[in-house]
This record gives C-alpha cells, sequence and structure tokens, in this order.
C-alpha cells in the first residue's frame, strides 16, 4: 500500500509480535494500492494490455493520460506492493469511469535495458499522442503504435531529454 495509506501494524501487548500485514488485494489480476483515495493498479508488462482492456470493459471508458517517470536516482519509497520490482522507468495512466465520476491509475514498471511496452492504441486511440510523446522524451517504445515517430524533436535529435542521464546542451547565442 501506499504510505499514506497503510495501515500500522497492532503489536500484541502481551508478547510483543507484531501482525503479518495482509494479503495484498488483486483487480484483474493486477496488485492494488491506494493513493489519496484513489485506486492504482500495478500490472506487470505482460499484463498491462490485458488489464487496461478489462477496465475498459467495466466501464472506465476514457484514458484521460499517459505519461513517463524516470526515477534514476530516486531513493525513498515508491508506494509499491510487495512482489512488484520497482525498475528505473514508469508509464502510468489514469482512467475515468463518466457513470459513477471514479478514477483508476495504472503504473508499469519499465525495465532501463528493454524499455518497451504495448500500445493502448487500440483500446484507447487518444493515447496517440501521449505514447509518442512519452518515447519522444524517455525513450520508452509502445510496440504496435501506428506512428511511433517522434512528436516534439526534430527526427535527428539524438537521446530523450527527460530521462535524468540527459546532458543539458547549451546553443551558443
Amino acid at each position: 500500500m501506499a504510505p499514506d495509506d497503510a495501515a500500522p501494524a497492532e503489536a500484541d501487548e502481551a508478547t510483543g509480535a507484531v501482525d503479518a500485514p495482509a494479503p495484498v488485494e488483486a483487480l484483474h489480476g493486477a496488485p492494488v494500492t491506494r493513493s489519496r483515495g484513489q485506486v492504482v493498479l500495478h500490472p506487470d508488462r505482460g499484463t498491462y494490455l490485458e488489464v487496461v482492456t478489462a477496465l475498459r470493459a467495466d466501464g472506465y471508458w476514457m484514458c484521460v493520460d499517459l505519461c513517463g517517470v524516470d526515477y534514476l536516482g530516486y531513493q525513498g519509497d515508491r508506494g509499491l506492493p510487495a512482489g512488484v520490482a520497482p525498475e528505473r522507468f514508469e508509464v502510468v495512466t489514469n482512467h475515468l469511469n463518466h457513470t459513477d465520476r471514479t478514477r483508476i491509475r495504472v503504473r508499469v514498471q519499465v525495465p532501463q535495458d528493454d524499455p518497451v511496452l504495448p500500445t493502448l492504441f487500440h483500446v484507447h486511440p487518444g493515447v496517440q499522442n501521449a505514447e509518442r510523446e512519452t518515447f519522444d522524451l524517455f525513450g520508452i517504445r509502445f510496440d504496435g503504435h501506428p506512428d511511433m515517430t517522434r512528436i516534439l524533436l526534430p527526427d535527428d535529435w539524438e537521446g530523450h531529454p527527460l530521462r535524468k542521464d540527459y546532458t543539458v546542451g547549451r546553443i551558443p547565442v
């Protein structure tokens, strides 16, 4: 669970033993945490597309946001549930259910040595440009995307500027 939602473990006053943490909750096979009152799913790369497709069938008709995150050098708690290994990159999507006005966030860990995820374009066509932007700025590719090309930077640009190890360049004036 996320640090702000985690229930404190209670110690037995007589023995001093601490209760074991509750088993990890799951939705569509993905571990669940909560952050600021919102459900957060943590699928792996192999089940990412299945989980998002199942959310769409559940009534989460709109993916309202998709972005990348680079955790290079970050030492703090990332709020990942037990069993989810932290990776350098993460792709975060937010899904909206118009019927009951609820949101679900999906956080997928993406390894540095193979920064690839399946595209959500066929489930949510509105993510096309957000996936291209994430590719352009973080270098995370989306397999099956109809136009996986740069969207903000020139085609001959080298590197991905929102990666934490990207060197800051200067242009002489």
